[in-house]
């Protein structure tokens, strides 16, 4: 496996152009960040990524981790490397300093997480759900349970997970049947929860879990689920741990990929009840989870991004290396980056990466935005991130298997080869598209939620916006205007579609809903790259281009305008016209 090089030209860039990094800092809260530090930031991180996490992620792969009795061993190094993690402050960046934070936007917090997934998928898997963790406690909980747990939290001292899934209970969280019983202040909560991200490890003192369960009383279906802060360790009132609470790790699953990252099987109350402490109002558990959950959602988005850049690195470097065969018009051979092909391939890996990336840096503008700012201009961004979001979980993980997949194709036969690295980033990147809401989930939340439930004005009032760019797109990205020009007749299309059937006909949208989502992150990550190839002519013309870093981005971007943007027109169809043949199936035909 090469090594990882952190890219941080490139995630600079995109947090100028199309993250808007100069007007998020200008944003009330936001003084002590200026762009020297964010730089410094990128850079920091980038060198403990490559330096630290990196080496760790064929080790995590090939030892994994290791349970008895309850108890999971980590592979050599991840704990040391988690422990320096903390010690530098990482895990405090983007959180509220109010508990110890840094307090930085998410469009500064996001390129270094990329990092941490870009080097080390299933170490940074850690960070993410304590994250996603802190934001539920922090948005939701009591101000006792707040100071109890946030500032460890945040500080990385202690780690957090979310606890949804049950055996019989996957997506269809109305069949959680997880208990909570009242007991003096706190709760009594028995049950069994799979799929636990990180849920029992050696890296951190205390893990908190995010625990989902039922009070005795509760209505029935998602409506009767309520929020629960259950400890590994109890904490006692000076801050200091207590006793062991009554929760274990019965096992930990084998899997295809991420074999770095503990998957736990949780059981709570095998001695009477582990206790618990409600987050907020009884029976408004779901609603809570959905913070965590949709930060969780941006978050798989970019690991789509990160598995890519990973991939084409290795991809690359093996074509720049690796002497096979004379290309086409050379009299020598040469190394197989000069073939046509394999320069399709890695161009084709480039330009979706670059797409990928300004998708989830433009929705992390838009929630800062709507965090920072005030009145229309905060309600439109949060409108704009909350639309985008199932986009950038869906589209960018499909994306990350593609591109992991292409970087097998480009080292041929040795790509199949385990140790040579490249099947590892196409096994790490498949879960990408189930956790955290599979790409159906994420679809279907567009269709429904994003689209049918406003009318689709939101969505309707994005395209416009979109395109708006079209005028400025001429010379050597003529092909782009041409084809955003079609992409946006299409995404209207869909749109008309989805409002006309989905409240008389929703199974029809649901039908097409996969491919309304990859329809709308192809036309956007269009948008997206042009405003790149923009930027590149401009800074080109103004600055110079020794190193022809910008000319790669406006190649880039018509390389996306004639390989990838004409697949629109394929969603398009299929989702319109698609659904018949798949509603018209008897399942009796499987």
């Amino acid at each position: 496996m090469t090594a990882f090089t952190a890219p941080v030209r490139d995630l600079l860039f995109v947090m100028n152009e199309i993250g808007d990094l100069p007007g998020v800092l200008a944003l009330p809260g936001h003084a002590d960040a200026t762009p020297d530090l964010v730089e410094t930031i990128v850079e920091e991180a980038g060198k403990f990524a490559a330096g630290e996490l990196a080496p760790l992620n064929v080790i995590g792969d090939r030892q994994g981790n290791k349970w008895a009795d309850g108890v999971v061993t980590t592979a050599p190094g991840v704990a040391a490397a988690y422990r320096d993690f903390v010690d530098n402050g990482w895990g405090a960046l983007g959180a509220n300093q109010e508990f110890g934070g840094q307090g930085m936007p998410h469009i500064v917090s996001l390129p270094v997480v990329e990092l941490w997934a870009s080097a080390n998928l299933a170490w940074s898997l850690c960070h993410m759900l304590t994250l996603g963790a802190v934001m539920a406690i922090e948005n939701h909980a009591s101000d006792a349970l707040k100071a109890a747990y946030l500032p460890k939290m945040i500080s990385g001292e202690w780690t957090g997970t979310m606890n949804l899934t049950e055996p019989q209970a996957g997506s269809d969280l109305a069949a959680i049947r997880t208990r909570a019983v009242p007991e003096g202040g706190a709760y009594r909560i028995t049950g069994t929860k799979i799929f636990i991200t990180w849920g029992e490890h050696d890296v951190a003192e205390n893990i908190i879990h995010l625990v989902l369960a039922r009070l005795p009383d509760a209505p029935p279906g998602v409506k009767g689920i309520s929020l629960f802060v259950v400890p590994k360790f109890l904490v006692n009132e000076d801050g200091s741990l207590g006793a062991r609470n009554d929760l274990v790790c019965s096992s930990i699953e084998h899997k295809l990929g991420i074999h770095g990252s503990p998957t736990a099987v949780m059981s709570f109350g095998d001695k009477g009840g582990a206790t618990g402490y409600l987050v907020g109002e009884a029976n408004r558990g779901l609603e809570y989870m959905f913070t965590m959950m949709n930060h969780a959602r941006i978050n798989v988005g970019l690991q789509g991004v990160a598995i890519a850049e990973r991939a084409y690195q290795q991809a690359r470097d093996y074509a720049l290396d690796r002497v096979q065969g004379r290309p086409i018009g050379q009299s020598a051979n040469a190394p197989i980056v000069h073939h046509p092909d394999v320069k399709r391939m890695l161009l084709g890996m480039k330009a979706r990466i670059d797409a990928m990336r300004a998708m989830v840096y433009f929705v992390a503008s838009q929630m800062d935005v709507a965090h920072a700012a005030s009145g229309e201009t905060a309600k439109r961004a949060a409108a704009i991130a909350d639309l985008l979001t199932p986009v950038a979980k869906g589209w960018c993980t499909e994306n990350g298997q593609l591109v992991a997949s292409e970087g097998i194709q480009v080292h041929g036969g040795v790509g199949f080869i385990e140790e040579t690295g490249a099947a590892q980033h196409l096994r790490d990147a498949r879960i990408t598209t189930i956790y955290e809401g599979t790409t159906g989930i994420q679809a279907n939340d567009l269709a429904g939620r994003k689209i049918a439930r406003d009318k689709g004005v939101t969505a309707k009032a994005f395209v416009a916006e979109m395109r708006e760019i079209l005028p400025r797109l001429d010379g050597p990205l003529a092909s782009l205007a041409e084809g955003l020009a079609e992409g946006f007749d299409q995404l209207d299309q869909a749109i008309a579609f989805v409002l006309a059937k989905h409240e008389s006909e929703p199974a029809v949208t649901a039908a097409g809903a996969v491919p309304l989502l990859n329809l709308f992150g192809t036309v956007t990550g269009g948008w997206l790259v042009a405003r790149l190839a923009l930027s590149a002519q401009e800074k080109a013309a103004t600055e110079g281009d020794p190193t022809g870093f910008h000319a790669a981005r406006i190649t880039s971007a018509r390389f996306y305008a004639r390989h990838v943007l004409p697949t629109a027109q394929a969603y398009l169809v299929a989702m319109i016209h698609g659904s018949d043949s798949t509603l018209g199936f008897d399942a009796d035909w499987f």
